[in-house]
């Protein structure tokens, strides 16, 4: 294995680097103040401003192969940089759950498809949502979605209630990947199916925002919604009848890796405030980088984060070269291994900087509550676990 990063990478990493130095950390308090000045779910004057100019620079949905070239391995530091701050990888168009979206249309879409909805989001004109977790049964097993996509002439129906829809509650949220049983007498992993809502259609009411930690994540955030005898066409289903555990598969490997990159990002710049702060504020009469609890803390988080950052490059790698089935353990492996790395530096940070870490004056609190979430985003750290360890034992 060779993790040189491609000239193409390496070019694109000053790039984006220098964007993010120029366009994005000078702006980490407007995109805060917008939100709090109006509309908390309008889209951002910043954002809109920030994504013309990123798209000139041809810094524009770097995540997908089709349009920007790059392979897992090599879109994977990139997304290292974008996860830097929390929300910049929406400036690039590469933020979740739009990236997840997009991937699926393009590998399971009909044209029909791609045209009504593809071009849009790759355009960033438009912003979408999934609608998979259910709130009245553990969603963590996928087979007990309860949610119902019925055939009816030449439309299907769909009922169900959905919640932790990311991006529902943004203006520009048009479109929701809706995943809900049609034959409950088939086989478990064969029930499921997905399918294209409008979310402006009949019966598709946001019922409410839930908050993180007390974050309501604006203006993209989570919602709880009802589907109520939602009626779409037939030519809205992707792919076939029962493919939704198919589709599922296809569209959270490359997630969790971007996923993962960004958290590294996340982590690596909550070390760099952490030696800083410990480099400039003294206690007890002395630098508090000179006390041996916090080099141990500088120490410990540089060696995890190294650890983590080549499992995923391996796992990238896999994918690229073995397909996303045979690098299934390393995939369900950087699910559990990064989120708790990212939360355990992060915290440290926190712990460094006392009341300043948990407040709006560093992205400390923001990047923690990504970090934990992610523990329990796209499968609970038990789950791969699991998965893991039936995997070795067969072995």
């Amino acid at each position: 294995m060779d993790f040189d990063y491609s000239a193409k990478t390496v070019e694109l990493q000053k790039r984006l680097g220098d964007f993010m130095e120029e366009h994005v950390y000078p702006n980490e308090s407007r995109y805060h103040e917008e939100i709090a000045d109006g509309d908390r779910w309008k889209p951002l004057e910043l954002i809109e401003e920030l994504k013309l100019r990123a798209r000139s620079e041809g810094l524009w949905n770097l995540f997908l192969p089709a349009e920007s070239g790059l392979t897992n391995l090599e879109y994977a530091p990139l997304a290292e940089i974008m996860g830097r701050v929390v929300w910049s990888a929406e400036v690039f168009n590469c933020s979740a759950p739009d990236t997840g979206n997009m991937e699926v249309l393009h590998l399971y879409g009909t044209e029909e498809q791609k045209t009504e909805w593809l071009t849009l989001l790759l355009n960033g004109d438009i912003r979408s949502c999934f609608a998979m977790t259910e709130p009245n049964v553990a969603s963590s097993d996928a087979t007990n979605i309860q949610a119902s996509i019925k055939a009816d002439g030449d439309d299907y129906v769909l009922n169900g209630r959905k919640w932790w829809s990311t991006g529902a509650g943004d203006a520009r949220c048009k479109l929701a990947i809706f995943m809900g049983k049609t034959d409950e007498t088939a086989p478990k992993h064969l029930q499921q199916s997905m399918i294209l809502v409008p979310m402006n259609a009949d019966g598709v009411r946001v019922e409410r925002m839930l908050n993180v930690f007390g974050f309501d994540d604006a203006p993209n955030g989570h919602a709880e919604i009802t589907f109520e005898n939602v009626r779409v066409p037939k030519t809205n289903l992707l792919l076939g009848e029962g493919r939704g555990f198919e589709i599922a598969q296809g569209r959270l490997g490359p997630g969790r890796v971007h996923h993962c990159m960004r958290l590294i990002g996340s982590a690596e710049r909550a070390l760099e405030l952490m030696c800083e702060r410990a480099a400039s504020r003294v206690a007890f009469g002395r630098a508090i980088a000179d006390q041996g609890v916090i080099r141990n803390w500088i120490a410990e988080s540089r060696l995890a984060i190294d650890q983590a950052r080549l499992l995923v490059l391996r796992t990238a790698w896999l994918m690229d070269t073995s397909g996303n089935k045979a690098a299934r353990k390393e995939i369900a492996a950087i699910k559990a291994v990064v989120p708790k790395m990212a939360e355990m530096v992060i915290d440290r940070a926190i712990q460094a900087f006392g009341g300043a870490g948990v407040c709006q004056d560093t992205p400390l609190a923001s990047f923690y509550m990504y970090a934990r979430t992610l523990r329990i985003a796209d499968g609970p750290d038990e789950v791969h676990l699991e998965s893991i360890a039936k995997m070795e034992l067969k072995k």
